[in-house]
């Protein structure tokens, strides 16, 4: 299949399970995964009309946001989707509109500081960490309304919501009905921050049908990354 082929597909499989959610896909923000690809990957999806790509690395999003830049595709908007070290935040705010990686009061600390620098403001998620490793990124859901209360200073930042991972080898419905309880307390302290970033190319049905309100879609869509092909 083309990119295009593929880019439609996966179209046509989110608004089916929107469906069974209530809503269109239209209602489903889409963040196409361009890691480990040139920029002529989100240079074709621009020219179909995508316009929200995500990144997990600063060190490649920066200069493939401004390659794409240059070519003219003016609207394209970045989600920074990896884990963001506090020392690469002045970076990533160059270029992305949304953060799903928010997860701990040091990385809180340098947005407050930089965002006191930026004009416009930016969007986050809390990412939530539903395994049973500590060392793994990502907030426990049993602290983030610690989190929250810390993010609710940051004039610039609108947290839209949580963002989670399935775990591996397991139904992701369940890690995913954690998440929506985490969101569901996150509410108590952040009204507005109801929206849920979950979902990736192998388990966004079930996460859309669940009520997800952005896909982090990746391979299913841009094909296998160059050095795994």
């Amino acid at each position: 299949m083309s990119l295009a082929e593929r880019y439609n597909s996966v179209l046509e499989r989110i608004g089916e399970a929107a469906k069974k959610s209530g809503r269109t896909g239209s209602d489903v923000e889409l963040v196409v995964i361009t890691k480990m690809h040139t920029v002529s990957v989100p240079y074709e999806l621009y020219q179909l009309g995508h316009r929200v790509f995500g990144e997990n690395k600063d060190q490649e999003a920066r200069p493939k946001a401004q390659e794409l830049a240059d070519l003219g595709a003016t609207e394209a908007s970045w989600h920074f989707v990896g884990q963001l070290q506090s020392n690469k935040v002045k970076s990533v705010l160059t270029y992305a509109d949304s953060i799903h990686s928010i997860d701990r009061p040091s990385l809180v600390k340098e947005l407050r500081k930089q965002l006191e620098n930026r004009e416009s403001p930016i969007t986050g998620f809390i990412e939530l960490n539903l395994t049973d490793d500590p060392g793994r990124g990502g907030v426990l859901p049993e602290r983030i309304t610690e989190l929250a209360e810390q993010l609710v200073e940051i004039e610039k930042l609108n947290i839209l919501g949580v963002m989670a991972v399935a775990g591996l080898g397991v139904d992701p419905r369940v890690d995913f009905e954690r998440a929506i309880a985490a969101s569901r307390t996150l509410t108590s302290t952040m009204p507005a921050a109801t929206q849920l970033s979950l979902g990736m190319s192998e388990d966004f049905e079930p996460a859309i049908e669940m009520g997800a309100t952005h896909v982090r879609i990746g391979s299913a869509i841009t094909g296998p990354r160059p050095n795994t092909a």
